[in-house]
């Protein structure tokens, strides 16, 4: 699923839609800026990021929406193959280790997954 309308502060979607090992890509406003994001589903737990390596400020993503590794235990940059913790952002190999994917606040409201402040 591709990112399309206008971007707004929060961001929602079913919390059954997206399986564990999957992904998906969306745009928020923060600070009155376009931001870039994506929500992974690792071991049942939802975590969100913005879609920019610390270590390079590109997308992790060169292919679109595919943020795991090959055997989906982390979450690797596309450009450098920095590996990061899907948990956590922390990057835990590669060219930023200890460096951090930018979080974004995730709460679980009823069956919906919601994204923002």
């Amino acid at each position: 699923m591709e990112p399309t309308g206008p971007a707004t502060t929060t961001w929602t979607c079913a919390a059954g839609t997206l399986g564990p090992g999957e992904s998906v890509k969306f745009e928020l406003t923060r600070e009155g800026r376009r931001v870039h994001a994506f929500l992974v589903n690792h071991e049942g737990g939802h975590h969100a990021y913005v879609n920019r390596c610390p270590h390079a400020g590109t997308p992790l993503d060169c292919w679109p929406n595919e943020f795991f590794t090959e055997d989906g235990r982390h979450l690797i940059c596309a450009t450098h193959g920095a590996v990061f913790a899907p948990d956590t952002g922390l990057c835990l190999e590669g060219p930023c280790p200890g460096a951090r994917l930018e979080r974004l606040p995730v709460a679980l409201r009823g069956s919906e997954v919601v994204v923002g402040p």
